[in-house]
């Protein structure tokens, strides 16, 4: 089977380093591309169900078409604390205030995935419960005076110092926490090869 998985190459729709980092350590070919789409959400939609909706969204936007032997890989991740979503910070004070609101709390990271190729597309979501422990304002702007917060939901990165030092434990995928949540693509990829 791995022979077969590396005759396809991984369309990655991501301008995240941190997916790009995780998804080529599978052994695929991976060819990074842009894709714009609207990512605003009308109506009632339950949190957990945004990420997928939006990785649909973002696959459906991609203009070309995909080869027989591409796989069109889309993803968006969401944090979220008591039923609330945390975005990527706006400014330093907001990263200040969600980490603030994360202390000593658990939160939600789901990450929805849509593969396509050209004989179908399968859309899923992962969910990972992350536990933090209290910390204070001396840590949170150790983090933020040292580290790259704007680009990140939730206004951090586990596999940076604060989550060295904040995260207790975690209910789930660590690399979905990071963003991509690659132990379940791979096998959805594989599945979806073995039965097309």
């Amino acid at each position: 089977m791995i022979d077969l998985l590396k005759e396809y190459t991984l369309l990655l729709a991501s301008k995240s380093p941190r997916r790009q980092q995780l998804i080529s350590k599978l052994g695929f070919d991976v060819e990074v591309i842009s894709i714009d789409a609207d990512e605003v959400i009308d109506g009632d939609v339950l949190s957990s169900d945004i990420p997928a909706l939006l990785a649909k969204r973002k696959s459906l936007a991609y203009p070309l078409t995909i080869d027989n032997n591409q796989i069109l890989v889309t993803a968006d991740t969401l944090v979220v604390l008591d039923g609330k979503v945390l975005g990527k910070p706006l400014s330093r004070q907001d990263a200040y205030s969600i980490l603030s609101s994360l202390s000593g709390k658990r939160h939600q990271v789901h990450t929805g995935v849509c593969l396509r190729t050209e004989w179908g597309s399968r859309v899923f979501t992962e969910s990972t419960d992350v536990y933090f422990k209290n910390i204070s304002d001396d840590e949170i702007n150790y983090y933020l005076d040292n580290y790259e917060y704007m680009d990140k939901a939730g206004s951090y990165g586990i596999q940076e110092w604060i989550g060295m030092v904040a995260v207790e434990r975690i209910e789930g995928d660590f690399y979905n926490v990071m963003g991509l949540p690659v132990a379940r693509i791979y096998k959805e990829i594989v599945d979806f090869i073995k039965y097309k």
